[in-house]
């Protein structure tokens, strides 16, 4: 069952927002290599902003997610290059889901 998950937010720079998507879509590979992500979804929040949702069926599949290739791009120094702040990055619980692992 789905329990464990991770929230970020990314905001690009103005005229970094084609970038900032294109980094974030190439990420997906990566995602789908990684055996404990559950599900890996890449959403927009409006003209600037950028949301990340993963779900992990334990802590150790979320903590090898976030030790691992994404989040080590997301937080290099050419991608916050192109971001207006550093990433916001939250551990959450999945308290009731619909949908597949769930």
């Amino acid at each position: 069952m789905v329990k464990y998950s991770i929230w970020a937010e990314v905001h690009a720079k103005p005229g970094k927002e084609a970038e900032v998507e294109a980094f974030l879509k190439s990420a997906q590979p990566l995602a789908e290599q990684e055996p404990g992500t559950l599900t890996w979804y890449v959403v927009r929040l409006g003209p600037y902003g950028f949301g990340i949702f993963d779900t992990f069926a334990d802590e150790a599949g979320r903590d090898a997610h976030l030790n691992g290739e994404i989040a080590k791009a997301l937080f290099s120094e050419q991608t916050k290059a192109l971001l207006a702040k550093d990433p916001n990055v939250s551990k959450i619980d999945v308290i009731a889901a619909k949908g597949p692992g769930a």
